[in-house]
């Protein structure tokens, strides 16, 4: 251990064992993304002794894989505040899991759509205004934190539209809100999911509200207008029509600069832009913006003309940096194909040296990719960057000869290969690298970030050669979920049901109101004409192509050649991922030098283990929390377990399987003088059951 962990070590631990409280305030930790606390209670030595302190169970899980919960709870004054896989919005004595007062965002809705995913929450309070403001599909709520009550004095009722303010008309168009937002001053800044496909979606324009009144006080545009830096980047008149480039996965805030900190996610379609030629700022860039004003102060673009659905995929951390005895404030980016990129907080100026690589071109008509795209030289990648023949899977012979059966019939791989029509291969994996769950940062500077290493399949489509009428609507705008089959799919980890079998399971009138509704994370496809959606329900419940008097270009409105076959993991015959171990990794960087203090694999499937193969490590969603005890919390794998690791070595100290999958970044506090460590179990993700379960662990009263 360096002198100076040692001198924190030893400094912390007073601090925390002489506070009786210690709250979790922030979606996070703080409004640095640290994931980090100064408790120090459980530690490297006792943490193998770890008890279940309490069960929060909410009622509401629904069947496997149709509900989750990836919410990163708040503690604020020994209270604990999370939401339900039905989106419900709760407040729990967190000394005993014993429930508050419960808010409904729905109550007053008839028949209302409630499932769907919420990451966090926001805490803001002056005086006595005490306020809990979240979001539930298209509505930011605000909520009094004591009472549970709707502040009618907020926006309209209690609530603002998130699908108003966006300059352009939402009629039918997607746009939610996931994850929280972040506070500065009297502000709260938000961003947004959007849809992704082909065909029409909202922009991701970043905004801030006044806290206390819900009205608009600045817009940032993401797709630049005419006048605005960036403009140039884009065809004539992009703004009007292209959607994307939105902010889903996070923010952070330097409060004492003024800046807001936005990783972007690309334009939408993801897989095709001939109709958005040029680099399109400000897709798949880190934004520095001024958080009183929204004005821009600098910005880095990760992927020019993204085609691969590169969205940055976590909050950036804020650090700061030792280098040649200078402390330097910057702010580290993980993205989606395992990198991580440090910047100068201040200017933008990149701390470890880019290099720009040549990128292939694209034969897909209309298209042209960019030539060249920048990678950092240092640190070393967190996940392998190039699927060859060398990596294919030997857990077994028929493996192996399956999966090479397959890999001959694909592009060959390299990063950036342009998505075909033969198949693409995306490694490490559209759900990363990193994901949303985000990287861990300690007071040393040393990063702390959980991996994919999971190959997935793109596949384009020419939807004027796929059929006509009811299939091609089909394909244009339901194959990228459910699969140009129907036979479903795990798009981005969530289980996206079989259309098969439909007509056992759903009437026409009810799949016509999905339609023009939608559902959870289902989009709403009222941009469609009725007549639309007709040829797309008769396709499902009977095959029928619908009017094949209408010619494809009347049927490709949009003006989107291609879709896509779905989001398509690459897996061997058995099941298991077609590359061959690690599946899922834990690393910890050492942001000062850019060096790797360890690696480990994360996550397990104990019937491999069986057989004699090595841990492989597995998928994982939800990011990791550290301590001053010098000890890491996480869940996040596959294999539904909750695990400690030793912070300076890697070694996993303590393990317990959870009641579902802990798909989301745990939480730890101290109430009453006890530290607690609690994480939701809602599971739901990669076939995993659902749950509606949160369990707090902490060390024997």
């Amino acid at each position: 251990m360096k002198f100076a962990s040692v001198l924190f070590f030893l400094w912390a631990l007073p601090v925390a064992y002489s506070q009786v409280n210690v709250d979790w305030p922030v979606y996070l930790g703080d409004k640095s993304a640290s994931h980090y606390s100064e408790i120090a209670q459980i530690n490297s030595e006792n943490a193998s002794q770890l008890e279940v302190a309490w069960t929060y169970r909410s009622g509401e899980s629904g069947s496997a894989g149709s509900s989750q919960i990836q919410c990163n709870p708040l503690i604020v004054g020994g209270v604990l505040y999370g939401t339900s896989p039905e989106l419900n919005l709760f407040a729990l004595d967190a000394a005993t899991g014993k429930e508050l007062w419960r808010y409904d965002p729905f109550r007053g809705i008839s028949d209302p759509s409630r499932m769907g995913v919420n990451r966090g929450l926001v805490y803001w309070e002056n005086g006595d205004d005490k306020r809990i403001l979240f979001g539930a599909h298209r509505y930011l709520h605000a909520i009094d934190a004591e009472t549970g009550e709707s502040i009618e004095s907020f926006g309209e009722k209690g609530k603002v539209n998130l699908e108003n303010d966006l300059g352009r008309d939402m009629t039918g168009l997607f746009a939610i809100s996931n994850t929280p937002g972040v506070v500065f001053e009297n502000l709260i800044i938000i961003g947004m999911m959007v849809a992704e496909g082909p065909g029409p979606a909202a922009p991701g324009h970043i905004r801030a509200y006044d806290i206390r009144s819900g009205e608009l006080v600045w817009r940032f545009n993401t797709i630049p207008q005419p006048g605005e830096f960036g403009y140039d980047t884009w065809p004539d008149g992009a703004y009007q029509n292209v959607g994307g480039a939105n902010v889903w996965s996070g923010m952070t805030v330097d409060e004492e600069r003024g800046l807001v900190f936005c990783p972007t996610g690309s334009a939408a379609f993801d897989f095709w832009g001939g109709n958005r030629l040029g680099d399109n700022l400000f897709g798949t860039c880190l934004l520095a913006l001024n958080a009183r004003t929204g004005e821009r102060v600098w910005h880095y673009q990760f992927v020019r003309h993204d085609l691969w659905d590169r969205d940055l995929p976590a909050s950036p951390n804020l650090v700061t940096i030792e280098r040649d005895g200078e402390h330097i404030p910057a702010v580290a980016q993980i993205t989606k194909s395992g990198h991580v990129f440090v910047f100068h907080r201040e200017t933008g100026e990149p701390l470890f040296p880019i290099e720009e690589v040549q990128t292939p071109w694209s034969d897909l008509k209309g298209e042209q990719t960019s030539p060249t795209q920048p990678l950092p030289t240092k640190p070393e990648p967190f996940a392998r960057q190039v699927f060859t023949v060398d990596e294919i899977t030997d857990i077994s012979p028929e493996s192996h000869r399956a999966v090479l059966d397959r890999f001959v019939t694909l592009r060959p791989h390299t990063p950036f290969m342009p998505p075909s029509r033969e198949g693409t291969l995306i490694f490490p994996g559209f759900d990363g690298g990193g994901e949303w769950g985000g990287a861990a940062v300690d007071p040393n500077c040393i990063l702390y970030v959980n991996s994919n290493e999971m190959a997935w399949i793109l596949t384009m489509v020419d939807i004027a050669e796929s059929g006509s009428g009811g299939a091609q609507m089909y394909l244009q705008n339901c194959a990228g979920c459910h699969g140009a089959d129907r036979e479903g799919s795990a798009a981005h980890g969530v289980t996206v049901p079989s259309l098969v079998d439909l007509a056992n399971r759903k009437t026409p009138k009810e799949v016509r109101k999905l339609l023009e509704t939608g559902q959870g994370v289902m989009p709403s496809f009222g941009f469609l004409a009725e007549r639309q959606r007709n040829e797309i329900i008769k396709y499902l419940f009977s095959g029928d192509d619908g009017d094949r008097s209408q010619s494809n270009e009347k049927l490709l409105q949009s003006g989107y050649p291609y879709t896509h076959t779905g989001y398509v993991r690459f897996f061997d015959p058995e099941g298991y991922p077609a590359v061959k171990p690690p599946w899922g990794t834990l690393n910890a960087i050492d942001l000062n030098t850019g060096e790797y203090l360890w690696r480990k694999r994360l996550g397990e499937f104990p019937e491999l283990t069986a057989r004699g193969i090595p841990k492989t490590g597995a998928e994982n969603y939800g990011g990791p929390v550290v301590t001053a005890g010098g000890v890491l919390f996480i869940g996040a794998t596959a294999d539904e377990m909750f695990r400690v690791f030793d912070t300076r070595t890697g070694d996993t100290l303590w393990e317990t399987k959870l009641p579902a999958g802990g798909y989301a970044t745990p939480a730890t506090y101290m109430t009453e003088g006890r530290q607690f460590v609690v994480i939701a179990c809602g599971g739901g993700k990669m076939g995993t059951p659902s749950g509606d379960t949160y369990v707090a662990f902490a060390l024997p009263e």
